[in-house]
């Protein structure tokens, strides 16, 4: 499960978020490209915009169900 308290800094405030559990495999990103990208020098992804409608929202719930380590959370910030 993933721990807000180890989000990555990126991660642009609100509902979802990915933590330091990630191992870069792509899961989101393919998932929803609208709402993850990578950081290069670190090698992992994270939120850089969050789910302005329904598609962008089911397409998050999806990846974050899909990763496979549990790196993405949906209990951040407002």
């Amino acid at each position: 499960m993933a721990n807000k308290r180890d989000k990555h800094p990126e991660n642009v405030k609100g509902r979802y978020y990915v933590d330091t559990e990630c191992i870069d495999c792509d899961v989101c990103r393919d998932t929803a490209p609208y709402n993850f990208t990578r950081q290069d020098e670190g090698g992992y992804s994270y939120v850089y915009k969050q789910p302005e409608n329904e598609e962008e929202e089911a397409m998050c719930r999806e990846a974050m169900e899909s990763c496979p380590v549990e790196a993405i959370g949906d209990d951040g910030e407002d």
